[in-house]
């Protein structure tokens, strides 16, 4: 049962090997793909490093719910729905997504995802202590 000290190291070192940045740049605040880099491409290795890290399964689209970004029935336009956004808080408890609420292009979804998104994510996944 890591601590949420812990869990922040294991994702920080995570994204460094990822995304080959420094780890002074990856603080919580950190947004995935505006400060640290990440591309589409990238996110998979991040979620096989994560289950490695952790010993965790995450299923496809739980992490990085891509499904609903593409999909016509939740996006007109360049943006998301109501009920795309429904959908997207649903599936993501973890994330802050108030602000882009007030403003849901799918195009700026990745300056969305932070670092502190996914530790509160992974503290789903595993029990976590202190």
């Amino acid at each position: 049962m890591p601590t949420k000290e812990e869990i922040f190291e294991k994702i920080q070192n995570a994204l460094v090997e990822a995304l080959g940045v420094d780890d002074d740049e990856v603080t919580p605040e950190a947004t995935l793909v505006g400060d640290l880099g990440a591309e589409s491409i990238d996110f998979l290795d991040i979620v096989f490093r994560l289950e490695k890290a952790f010993d965790i399964k995450i299923p496809r689209g739980e992490l990085f719910p891509e499904d609903i970004l593409t999909n016509s029935e939740y996006v007109q336009d360049g943006r998301l729905t109501d009920t795309g956004l429904a959908q997207l808080r649903d599936r993501m408890p973890f994330a802050n997504l108030d602000q882009f609420a007030g403003n849901p292009v799918v195009q700026d979804f990745g300056n969305l995802l932070t670092v502190a998104d996914m530790c509160r994510f992974v503290e789903t996944k595993v029990e976590v202590t202190g």
